[in-house]
């Protein structure tokens, strides 16, 4: 088969997204009650079945300014472009975006300065940057594969794109990391355990190679060894929307499932920050187990399904 990472990619992280927005903010207690097993409707936000979120939104235009390069600027446009003119949106409605990310945006429209106008602090470290790097990640990893870029270049690219709106190390750390696995996954071999280590150790030794970075990669230790983070019970996995937790949640789904139905299930019954996590671990998904992986039911009820795939085809 043909694939196409920009669709596996991105419709595991659409899938995932609108899989978990009628569960968001539900307890750990509460999923374990009453799990999820399929794609539904309304609950948290009151949406149809397909409805997809900020993430998918941000991805999305993120995506699509990817279209002509980097240009970040038209990534900040973009973001505009959909919290103000409701664009990059399922049905004309812009809906839970975290404060960092309208912070930014907003911070952006009054200056109109891509380098100042993301949120630096140590408390906003929130998953907002992470959610939405996906398609740099696919685009970076062509640059890297085809030689046009170093991965220093490339890196410092990533940063760039996740400090336009989370712009403190560890969340720029944390789409670093997922730029490796994403690589390691689109062009390396072996299972998604071995893929995802893999992707882990290049990422641990590009960052341990800069003193000024182990500060803040040491947040990420506990991912360092694919076997043993594996074996964590739920208990041990955070589904927060803190960043470091959300690349955990989303590994812990990926390491410990063999099909892209699985694994977002299982992100989505951690409870707490549900979309988010499924979108994460949904674009890793995605890309490991392809397209056709994802059932047709959930992609048939995605919103503006015919959009997204052209745009991918696109790329």
């Amino acid at each position: 088969m043909n694939r196409n990472a920009y669709i596996d990619g991105m419709m595991g992280l659409v899938v995932g997204d609108a899989l978990g927005v009628p569960y968001e903010f539900r307890s750990r207690e509460q999923m374990k009650a009453e799990s999820a097993t399929d794609m539904i409707g309304y609950g948290t936000y009151n949406v149809p079945a397909g409805t997809w979120s900020d993430d998918s939104s941000m991805a999305l235009a993120t995506l699509d300014a990817l279209r002509n390069g980097c240009d970040l600027e038209a990534i900040m446009r973009n973001f505009a472009d959909w919290l103000y003119n409701r664009n990059y949106t399922p049905y004309g409605e812009v809906f839970d975006i975290g404060f960092t990310c309208r912070t930014a945006i907003s911070n952006y429209v009054k200056s109109g300065n891509i380098n100042t106008c993301g949120c630096g602090g140590e408390y906003e470290n929130g998953n907002g940057s992470l959610m939405r790097i996906l398609p740099a990640c696919i685009y970076f990893c062509n640059e890297e594969v085809s030689g046009r870029s170093s991965a220093n270049e490339i890196i410092k690219n990533i940063h760039a794109v996740s400090a336009l709106t989370h712009s403190h190390l560890r969340s720029m750390i944390a789409c670093g990391l997922y730029y490796f696995l994403v690589k390691e996954i689109i062009v390396g071999s072996g299972s998604i355990s071995e893929r995802l280590q893999k992707g882990f150790n290049s990422g641990f030794a590009f960052y341990e190679a800069d003193p000024a970075n182990l500060t803040e990669l040491a947040y990420y230790e506990s991912m360092r060894s694919m076997a043993e983070f594996a074996k964590l019970t739920d208990s041990d996995i955070k589904s927060s929307g803190y960043v470091v937790s959300s690349l955990e949640a989303a590994v812990w789904c990926a390491a410990n499932t063999s099909d892209y139905r699985s694994c977002v299930l299982k992100a989505v019954n951690l409870g707490s920050d549900t979309d988010t996590v499924a979108a994460i671990a949904g674009g890793i998904a995605g890309l490991y187990y392809g397209y056709d992986d994802i059932p047709e039911k959930w992609k048939s009820l995605i919103a503006k399904r015919e959009w997204i795939e052209r745009l991918c085809r696109e790329m």
